[in-house]
């Protein structure tokens, strides 16, 4: 096995052969000798959503296109929307979304996240949220979560004032009680 050692940050043009892994980025040539860069997943550590307000994701790469959020059993201690903000380097933003939910004749919408839901306590929200790069730091959403039976749809939209590198997960009026929430990002 060869070691590839860089000595600059910067690749100028992609390798003629093998495989190459730089900056969080794959590159790699195909049985017709075509280089291409291939595309990655990471899966982050689990968090908990049993206390608090939030629950942070940090550090996502530049290189990101498509972050996949995951619910396993969150649950709330009160009524509240369930939200997902996202940010930048300045924080955390809390203005500027365009996001609404539907379940049969329940709907809602939100300028402050992207609504997933208006959770109640004892409410067990499954399910997941992808969130898409449309470009030019324009992030857009969709999602389905079910508790108990009921089935919620959402979307939403939402342009950063920087490169995206967070995401929090949020229920600003009460509090997470249960449950877990994860990540998953691709370039």
């Amino acid at each position: 096995m060869s070691i590839l050692v860089l000595t600059s940050d910067t690749l100028i043009g992609t390798p003629a052969t093998g495989n190459l892994e730089y900056n969080g980025q794959f590159f790699g040539t195909d049985s017709n000798a075509s280089r291409a860069q291939l595309q990655r997943i990471v899966q982050e550590t689990s968090k908990a959503s049993t206390s608090g307000t939030s629950v942070d994701f940090t550090g996502i790469p530049a290189w990101v296109k498509k972050i996949t959020v995951m619910f396993n059993g969150v649950s709330t201690s009160g009524t509240s929307d369930l939200l997902i903000q996202l940010g930048d380097a300045g924080g955390i933003e809390n203005t500027g979304y365009s996001s609404s939910y539907a379940q049969t004749t329940t709907t809602g919408s939100s300028t402050s996240g992207l609504i997933l839901a208006a959770a109640t306590s004892s409410d067990l929200w499954y399910g997941s949220v992808i969130i898409t790069s449309f470009g030019s730091n324009n992030w857009t959403s969709m999602g389905n979560l079910t508790n108990t039976g009921a089935v919620r749809i959402s979307a939403g939209y939402k342009a950063t004032s920087e490169t995206l590198t967070q995401i929090r997960v949020t229920v600003p009026s009460s509090a997470f009680d249960a449950g877990s929430i994860n990540i998953l990002y691709e370039g």
